[in-house]
């Protein structure tokens, strides 16, 4: 299934988010856009390429702490609710209640909100070979907005618990989404949300 990385770029700066590592071509292409300062992982379940990209360029790693996949993958910076993200005007978001760390990022200006597993938007699946196409249908993914399924079950103490988490980050004053898997969702992102929450919550 496809991967997403965001990078931003501030002056010469560098942050990534979601690492994926790219290819010696790609790579290039990365370094000339910048110089890598910062990593950041969201999301208990991703992590797989952070190393490399902390290796090559001695970049701060910022992360929740107490990670249970990749474990040994240890912050310079920790994420937590009074963290102050290195990217200006953005903000972290923390899924207190979740059993395994995940959090989301909104960058103001552009009023995108950056999740992992979390939130996830897709409007085509042409970068998903058949057999993943196979196994994301019958675990429940669908085209369009959702909360992940597999995640939600994982990182959820009990029916509902993440209900108040959810409804937080509706607070939160954003447009776009974008995810570690999927498309960009764009402009339409909180009203749609606001009804998936609604819809998996109702009964909570």
């Amino acid at each position: 299934m496809n991967r997403n990385m965001i990078i931003v770029r501030d002056g010469i700066e560098l942050t990534i988010i979601n690492a994926v590592r790219l290819n010696a071509e790609n790579k290039k292409i990365l370094d000339q856009l910048g110089t890598v300062k910062n990593i950041i992982r969201l999301g208990d379940f991703h992590g797989l390429d952070d190393q490399f990209y902390i290796d090559t360029y001695n970049a701060e790693f910022w992360s929740q702490k107490k990670h249970n996949t990749y474990p040994n993958l240890v912050p310079t910076k920790n994420i937590d609710q009074n963290s102050t993200s290195p990217i200006k005007r953005s903000k972290f978001f923390i899924f207190t209640s979740a059993k395994y760390p995940e959090s989301a990022l909104l960058l103001e200006d552009s009023k995108l909100l950056i999740t992992t597993d979390s939130i996830q938007y897709w409007d085509d699946w042409r970068h998903t070979s058949l057999l993943s196409k196979i196994i994301l249908f019958l675990i429940g993914f669908r085209l369009g907005l959702f909360i992940g399924g597999p995640w939600l079950k994982k990182v959820s103490a009990q029916k509902g618990s993440l209900k108040h988490d959810f409804y937080q980050l509706l607070d939160l004053d954003f447009t776009n989404l974008v995810a570690a898997h999927g498309n960009i969702l764009r402009d339409t992102a909180k009203p749609k949300l606001t009804n998936i929450v609604d819809q998996t919550f109702k009964q909570s």
